[in-house]
Parts: C-alpha cells; structure tokens; sequence
C-alpha cells in the first residue's frame, strides 16, 4: 500500500534530484524531475518570467552553475502537502545573490513523481 510517508519519501527524492540538478546545472537531472509539459512561471524582481521546461533547461544549460562558481548548497524543503496523487511543495534556492522561492506542483505519471508546474520569485533578504 502506498502510504503517505511513502509518497512523501518519493516526492522528497524528486526534489533532490530538483535542487541537485539546478545546483550542479545538471540539465539532463532537471528533466528527469519534471513532467515534459511542464511550465515555470513567476517573477524575478517584479519582472515576469514565464518559460517552457525547454526554455528553462536552455537557461539552466547556458549559464554557471552554482556549483562551477563554488557557491555553498543551501536549498531546502520548506513544505510538502500531498492529497491523493497530487501535491505542492515550497522550496527555498538561494543562490546568485537571489533568495528564490518556489512552490512546486506534483503528480504522480506512470508511478512517478514529477514536477508539473513551477511558479517562483525573488524575495528580498532583509
């Protein structure tokens, strides 16, 4: 029986993949944990930012990761809620001078787990 710890421990390895994949520029990890209709849309500093997973993974491809640039990996989990076979995480990156926030929309597609929407913005460290 899949229980919700079990769903929670599948979700949590996705988001590793998530945070592993954007910290490293690891493109190939990145789409392995979204779905490939995936959109990503927010604001980075009161700008809007709205992109396919391609468009994402071409942004992520062409810059320095923050691993190259020997930034410390300071990402984490700041919440799952899971119903069912659906579920919204909140994450925190911090990294290039942003606080970034995202909240992460899941389901699960052929027994897996995969991101399927991803809104984020900057906030401001005070």
């Amino acid at each position: 029986m899949d229980t919700y710890t079990d769903r929670a421990a599948d979700i949590t390895a996705v988001l590793s993949d998530y945070f592993n994949g954007v910290f490293k520029g690891d493109t190939d990890l990145l789409r392995s944990a979204f779905h490939p209709q995936a959109l990503v849309a927010g604001d980075v500093n009161g700008q809007a930012y709205f992109k396919t997973l391609d468009q994402y993974l071409d942004g992520v491809r062409n810059r320095k990761s923050p691993f190259e640039l020997g930034e410390s990996f300071r990402m984490e989990i700041i919440s799952i809620e899971i119903i069912n076979q659906i579920a919204v995480a909140k994450v925190r990156l911090p990294m290039f001078e942003f606080n970034y926030h995202d909240l992460l929309s899941l389901t699960k597609v052929d027994y897996k787990w995969l991101i399927v929407n991803k809104l984020l913005t900057n906030v401001a460290m005070v």
